[in-house]
């Protein structure tokens, strides 16, 4: 098909859309007159659930000093504040923000997140956007979320058939490049008491740098901002004027509490700076991050993760202008002392039940806690208010996981160095046995790992690429290099140029790493086709793919159990830090 003939094909698609909204939003002026005071509207959002239908363990279960998340508990949390908000008058939609399912423990996807999705639908949700872990498996598979049917491969495993989602995945600046057409709806309107709110989803637009390539191909990602005001001025030609941005993106603050935005910094001001002022609320996610901001006139928050807070928001609207006229927000924690709702928990039951005894299967043990988190190792500069800056670096169980890789890949594949991208560690390892399940959740991706011929001058190019795209990687114990910390960091696009690796520094089991010399080097396959912008890995030769890297962690923790958390030393630094 001609470019020309795309246009007309994007063009009509566009209109039938139109079309279709303003048959859908039609309000009589007598109607409007009816109201003579503002309309109440909740909405009650979350986002980055992953599914995690059981209430999550560990920091990844606690929020703002309380225990918090599990299904069954936020499906009664949300179904009581729709009740609440319901007796006072208001109407109520809810909402998310994407990354609902992807990265999730094993009973969810175990069955491609069939179950999520299911619960999601007894939570009462109507809109979310598509996250960058909706892509994880693909285009097909994510509408298969949407439209239902049994898994192309591994049918229906729990012998129920997959009605799919109820509610409505938005996804406004994914396109397909075969067509130029909106891979998904691109927004959605419903009428709350006589007024039509607009929301508009999306992701955000760097998702091919963070999803393997084979999740987003055919894909063509826009502009967050440029986007949603395109939409924004079609809703509004709609006689929309209540408009809601679902964006996966967000920003983080500085020590604020979950209704903070304190020393607040992340892509999600700059977007927000640039969306037209007819867009009033951004839902916003992908951070992690609790939050309760006003930016440019705009709200924007987040939810934090794991179903562990609900953002209650309200809106006044104006039924004459149909524009909203405040907008505030607060964050309320999914404790676990209400009861839980039942629909929910026969589902998790379910699950439970087909999933058979292969979660609690022991595969190895550990003699302490071993955690995710990075340790603050070295002074990057200073803020705006004179403070040191710290750029994150090893954690227990990525040197963990990286030492694992390694052995997984020495002896077949003749490796001497792995390395493990941190967003791929997804949870803490509780001391004592660790089940298979407690293992998938660690590393719930299923990548497999991929050994590649790296020059020397690749390695020192990729450990210079860690401060440009601001990741830094989890080596194997094999490996040790020093940080400048009065070096520089190159700019994107010239990642070999920058200083921050002290040159002869670097040593691969003891022995100075060379330009000129070649080295078999162990990453996972997202990390080889150039994830999280490690362009440089691209370039690697002689590949050869591997097993799963959960296959390799299980196998690594039975072998020497009990594991002990390694020591953080495979990174030093030319000058001594102060503790963070």
């Amino acid at each position: 098909m001609s470019v020309s003939g795309m246009r007309r094909r994007a063009t009509v698609g566009l209109a039938a859309l139109a079309a279709t909204a303003f048959t859908a939003v039609a309000v009589t002026p007598d109607q409007a007159e009816a109201h003579s005071k503002p309309v109440d509207v909740q909405l009650l959002a979350i986002n980055d659930f992953h599914g995690n239908l059981e209430p999550p363990s560990g920091s990844s279960g606690t929020i703002d000093g309380k225990t918090a998340g599990g299904a069954e508990y936020l499906a009664s949390h949300l179904k009581a504040m729709r009740a609440a908000a319901q007796a006072q008058g208001k109407g109520t939609v809810t909402v998310a923000a994407g990354d609902l399912i992807g990265a999730s423990p094993l009973l969810s996807a175990a069955f491609h997140d069939e179950p999520t999705i299911e619960e999601m639908n007894l939570a009462g949700l109507e809109f979310a956007s598509v996250g960058n872990h909706e892509f994880d498996e693909g285009a097909k598979e994510l509408l298969r979320m949407q439209r239902g049917g049994c898994h192309p491969v591994d049918g229906c495993a729990d012998g129920t058939p997959f009605e799919g989602a109820k509610f409505k995945y938005l996804s406004a600046n994914a396109f397909k490049t075969s067509t130029g057409l909106p891979l998904m709806q691109p927004f959605g309107i419903k009428i709350v008491k006589g007024v039509p709110i607009g929301f508009i989803g999306m992701t955000l637009e760097g998702t091919p740098n963070i999803v393997s390539q084979q999740g987003v191909a055919g894909l063509r990602f826009t502009d967050e901002a440029d986007t949603a005001n395109k939409y924004a001025k079609i809703l509004r030609l709609l006689g929309v004027k209540s408009i809601v941005v679902l964006l996966h993106e967000g920003g983080v603050q500085n020590g604020g509490g979950i209704n903070d935005c304190t020393g607040f910094s992340g892509p999600i001001v700059d977007i927000a700076n640039r969306m037209d002022p007819s867009i009033d609320v951004i839902v916003s996610g992908h951070t992690h991050a609790a939050y309760n901001c006003n930016i440019n006139g705009k709200l924007v928050t987040s939810a934090s993760s794991f179903g562990r807070l609900v953002t209650d928001i309200n809106l006044k609207i104006d039924p004459r202008t149909r524009d909203v006229v405040s907008a505030s927000a607060n964050n309320v924690v999914v404790t676990r002392d209400v009861a839980k709702d039942p629909a929910s928990t026969e589902l998790i039951n379910r699950y439970k039940t087909a999933l058979g005894p292969v979660a609690d299967r022991v595969v190895g043990e550990t003699t302490e806690a071993i955690t995710k988190t990075q340790e603050n190792l070295y002074q990057t500069g200073v803020d705006a208010n004179g403070k040191p800056t710290y750029q994150t670096g090893e954690s227990p169980l990525g040197n963990l996981i990286a030492d694992a890789q390694l052995a997984a890949t020495d002896n077949e594949q003749n490796a001497v160095a792995a390395f493990m991208n941190p967003g791929g560690v997804r949870a803490d390892v509780d001391a004592g046995p660790v089940t298979y399940a407690e293992a998938f959740t660690v590393q719930p991706f299923a990548n497999n790992l991929v050994t590649l011929d790296l020059t020397g001058a690749q390695l020192y190019c990729m450990l210079e690429q860690q401060f440009t795209v601001a990741r830094v990687l989890y080596a194997s114990s094999t490996v040790n290099y020093v940080v400048d910390v009065n070096g520089t960091t190159a700019p994107a696009g010239t990642p070999c140029a920058g200083t921050r690796v002290v040159r002869g520094s670097l040593t691969i089991n003891g022995t100075p790493v060379t330009d000129t010399a070649t080295y078999r080097v162990t990453v996972n396959n997202f990390l080889a086709g150039g994830g999280d912008g490690f362009s440089v890995l691209t370039g690697g030769t002689n590949a050869v793919t591997g097993q799963i890297d959960l296959d390799a962690f299980t196998a690594y923790l039975t072998e020497k159990s009990p594991v002990s958390a390694p020591a953080l030393d495979r990174i030093r630094t030319t000058a001594e830090v102060p503790a963070a």
